[in-house]
């Protein structure tokens, strides 16, 4: 047995975003930190395979350059975020429509134009006729403009979410929820998504053909059964910037944040196996004593390890990944389908979005299948993408096919964002089953953990992290 002399003001289990988060805020205040993880690499769920020079991401979830979390002094800023094409694309009917969320930056400003665009479109006759005088905001232009695509689709009803009039209450929705203040959203009634955006007045072809398959992409859960605050927050990103991935895979945000640590701060295949306030217990490396303990790992490592921490339910997902030689014609656009046509939820032409995923000549398709996938998920999802790209897909190349059961945490109503952190004096939790189901809700978490820990450890560090030795 190893002597239980490895000091650091604060151990932390789980070297995932969360916990990397937690870990830059307490070293960037001076407080020790050793962050032990029982895999090989940091990162959690957030992991990129490499394969023959492509990127593939187990999960891939979506990141918005609105988020406060991503911003300079996180540890994420040397971050090159590769955004979409703005808005999404949406499948609907054989056809795909551009829909874009109102002007960025517009406020309340935006807001008003876009009430004033619903107004005005109340009287307009037909979706191709001539703007009004007075309407003259962004908000209606870009809502006529984005309905109807082309001339040729102007003639007919709109896909995916019916005429002008709905269209722009849409865009009025989304300009208040950008303009309105986070505490204040988290504020609202709770509801389930489903039932919150129905109670708008929103008609069902607007909901199934547009909001549906955005907080599916967002949300990873397309029946919308996440609590209506929680989805707020996430059209509240949508509409305040651009959806976009790290460069170079998921794996480059916590490998980030565990570069900006100070050198021997991260150990790998070290495996907790108990906690206390004052020390964690490991497989093989002995005994780590501290001053108090974070543990940041998943849900259910959590769980084993604090008895009682609730465990959610869990979205699975399951990511599959094709390379061609020859592109879809859609650019660097997030692809949805809102004719729920197969098992595909979204799927994008990453290679256009951030061209170091892929080796040069070849491009890479990587679509998201939510829930429990079908027996030949491969020949679904191909069947599926043949009809949203509107090309053979028989000839791709089926690279990977990565399945996580519990891949995103459920957030059904009632769901606290702000989960308590602070478990008891020199026991803390966090992750994103603690706050929102999302990466900024992850590095919230762990940043709410570290304020909680600088709060009650009060002084500054009381010993430097010693180096580990091999494991006996």
């Amino acid at each position: 047995m190893l002597e239980p002399v490895y000091q650091a003001d604060v151990v932390i289990v789980g070297a995932g975003i969360a916990g990397l988060a937690a870990a830059h805020r307490l070293t960037s205040a001076g407080v020790t930190a050793a962050v032990l993880e029982a895999a090989p690499c940091v990162g959690g769920r957030m992991a990129t395979e490499k394969v023959d020079g492509f990127r593939l991401d187990r999960i891939g979830r979506l990141l918005s350059t609105s988020q406060p979390e991503l911003r300079p002094g996180t540890g994420l800023d040397p971050l090159v975020l590769r955004p979409f094409a703005p808005g999404v694309l949406v499948h609907s009917e054989g056809r795909r429509h551009r829909v874009a969320p109102p002007p960025a930056g517009g406020g309340a400003g935006g807001a008003r134009g876009a009430l004033k665009a619903v107004r005005a479109l109340a009287n307009a006759p037909r979706l191709n006729s001539a703007p009004r005088a007075g309407i003259g905001s962004a908000v209606a232009r870009t809502v006529r403009a984005r309905a109807a695509g082309s001339r040729a689709a102007a003639s007919r009803p709109t896909a995916p979410f019916g005429g002008a009039m709905d269209q722009a209450r849409t865009g009025a929705m989304l300009a208040r929820i950008a303009a309105t203040p986070v505490e204040r959203l988290l504020a609202r009634p709770e509801s389930s998504a489903g039932r919150a955006l129905a109670d708008r007045g929103l008609p069902a072809r607007t909901v199934d053909g547009f909001l549906r398959p955005l907080l599916s992409a967002l949300l990873y859960d397309p029946e919308l059964t996440t609590s209506s605050r929680c989805a707020d927050l996430a059209l509240r990103a949508f509409a305040s910037g651009r959806l976009g991935m790290p460069e170079g895979g998921a794996d480059a945000l916590p490998e980030l944040l565990a570069r900006a640590l100070p050198p021997g701060t991260v150990h790998t295949g070290v495996r907790a196996t108990s906690v206390s306030t004052t020390s964690v217990t490991t497989a093989d490396h002995g005994e780590f004593r501290c001053r108090a303990v974070l543990v940041a790992t998943d849900a259910h490592a959590a769980a084993e390890l604090l008895p009682g921490l609730r465990v959610p339910d869990f979205h699975p997902v399951t990511v599959v990944h094709h390379t061609m030689t020859d592109p879809p014609q859609t650019g660097a656009s997030l692809l949805l389908d809102a004719d729920r046509g197969g098992p595909v939820a979204h799927t994008a032409v990453v290679s256009l979005v951030d061209p170091s995923r892929a080796p040069a000549g070849r491009a890479l398709v990587s679509s998201t299948v939510l829930g429990t996938p079908p027996e030949d998920v491969d020949g679904a999802v191909r069947a599926q993408l043949a009809r949203m790209y509107g090309m053979p897909t028989t000839r791709w190349e089926t690279l990977a096919v990565h399945h996580t059961a519990h891949a995103v945490p459920a957030m059904r109503p009632p769901h606290d964002p702000r989960r308590p952190v602070r478990l008891l004096a020199g026991l803390y939790v966090c992750g994103d089953h603690r706050d929102t189901s999302t990466v900024q809700g992850a590095l919230h978490s762990g940043h709410r953990a570290a304020a909680a820990l600088l709060a009650d450890l009060g002084a500054g560090p009381m010993h430097l992290a010693e180096p580990l030795p091999t494991a006996a």
